[in-house]
């Protein structure tokens, strides 16, 4: 029953309203800067962890397999392993957020994610690599389910969308800039610089949770006598966004991933577009995440900005699927409007997807539901890798086609399940507000 999940006292709240929200009484940023000193210090904490993760990200891979020696398929291994563990923590993580107070909690996670971000160098067997970035992930991903349910909380006035927008672009460019550290690595070539490289990225991390110690103390929740720990897990039109929402991201993994071996194996482009249209799409993001967000800042409107993102991203795939029937210079065009039309659906589907996984979460439990909201992207990144090779590489433009086909069926069925969400909620007078 639905109604166990949202606590079924009249009063209780979540992130966002119902329909248009009134202007913020400031503007969200000066010069770039959030206004609001509580937001520039989730804003720094950000920029110094993704940092770290930017240097990390470029090399990791290759001192692996070039200088401990492990195989490309232990590497994966030992990464998926890891993922699998970020994908069971979150919920609980984000849940003793909400019942512990999150700062505290938030603080915890980050530190242990400082202390283990460096370890992995230290692994001589897969099975050792396997159990430290294992560890690494327990700690990050936590911190990560926390984190989504402090911003939730701290993003007040109906800024939770605009300044999650924000984020993204704060993510997007700190790893582009990370990245170039890491790439510094890789021209050196030696064992010292990318394990600089690890140490960067611990150093960066415990700055990022020194910063969250400057935040102010949130009251953690009481839960209520025969109230369920993990109340989402039972909030079934909640689970249903999760799983639309998890299906739509996709489309991360298909540019991501598929493009990439699209390009190389399927068309007569050249191998460098891939780098081309990643930094378009870097480029684009953080230019103009935020402006495209603005519509979103509520469950409807984040129905209806997933809607409008979901037929933007299937048109860019329809688009880039044409590449596969092409000549080389055919075949540049349509993957460079194919992903220019692409990122566009993404910025807007991207606040879509917060309105709705924000606006729908009791304001008290944040973290708990943000910690969920994230499972439907992190099983995307598990399961979608190997669909994605099979339609956009194996299957060609057809492929693309039914994937552009799979993304307006999902945004468009978020429209009522969204409504059904609302529904659950005033039939136990649980309200919405700005959040």
């Amino acid at each position: 029953m639905t109604g166990q999940t949202t606590g079924q006292t009249t009063g209780q709240t979540t992130g966002q309203t119902d329909g248009a929200t009134a202007p913020a009484a400031e503007p969200l940023t000066r010069y770039a800067v959030p206004v609001d000193p509580q937001l520039r210090i989730l804003a720094l904490g950000q920029f110094a962890n993704r940092f770290g993760t930017g240097a990390v990200m470029t090399t990791s891979a290759l001192y692996f397999t070039r200088h401990v020696g492990f195989s490309a398929t232990e590497v994966a291994v030992a990464m998926s392993v890891a993922a699998v563990v970020g994908l069971v923590v979150q919920v609980p993580a984000g849940h003793l957020g909400d019942t512990r107070g999150p700062r505290e909690v938030l603080v915890l996670l980050m530190t242990g994610a400082a202390f283990f971000a460096a370890t992995p160098v230290l692994a001589r067997s897969p099975w050792q690599l396997a159990v430290l970035l294992g560890g690494l992930a327990l700690f990050e991903r936590g911190a990560g389910a926390v984190n989504q349910g402090v911003i939730a909380q701290l993003a007040t006035g109906g800024r939770g969308v605009l300044f999650k927008a924000y984020l993204r672009a704060v993510t997007n460019t700190a790893i582009a800039v990370g990245s170039l550290c890491g790439g510094a690595a890789l021209i050196v070539d030696e064992t010292w610089a990318y394990v600089a490289a690890f140490v960067l990225n611990a150093v960066l991390t415990g700055l990022a949770a020194w910063n969250t110690t400057r935040l102010p103390h949130l009251p953690p929740y009481a839960r209520a006598a025969g109230e369920p720990r993990l109340a989402v897990l039972r909030d079934l039109p909640y689970v249903a966004v999760t799983v639309l929402t998890g299906v739509f991201s996709l489309h991360f993994v298909v540019m991501e991933l598929g493009i990439a071996l699209f390009i190389s194996e399927r068309t007569d482009a050249p191998t460098v577009m891939v780098a081309v249209l990643l930094l378009l799409n870097t480029v684009a993001v953080a230019l103009f995440q935020v402006r495209l967000s603005r519509r979103a800042d509520s469950v409807t409107t984040g129905a209806n900005a997933l809607v409008r993102g979901g037929v933007l991203i299937a048109a860019g795939f329809v688009l880039v699927g044409f590449a596969d029937w092409g000549s080389r210079d055919v075949a540049i065009a349509f993957l460079v409007a194919g992903a220019l039309v692409h990122v566009v659906g993404e910025m807007i589907g991207s606040g879509g997807q917060w309105g709705l996984q924000m606006g729908l979460a009791p304001h008290e439990r944040q973290g708990q539901y943000q910690g969920f909201a994230g499972l439907g992207f992190g099983v995307s990144s598990v399961l979608g890798p190997p669909l994605v090779t099979v339609l956009a590489v194996h299957q060609g433009a057809t492929g693309w086609f039914a994937l552009a086909a799979l993304m307006v069926v999902a945004s468009v069925a978020a429209v009522p399940v969204s409504r059904w969400a609302l529904a659950s909620r005033a039939a136990y007078g649980v309200t919405t507000h700005s959040g």
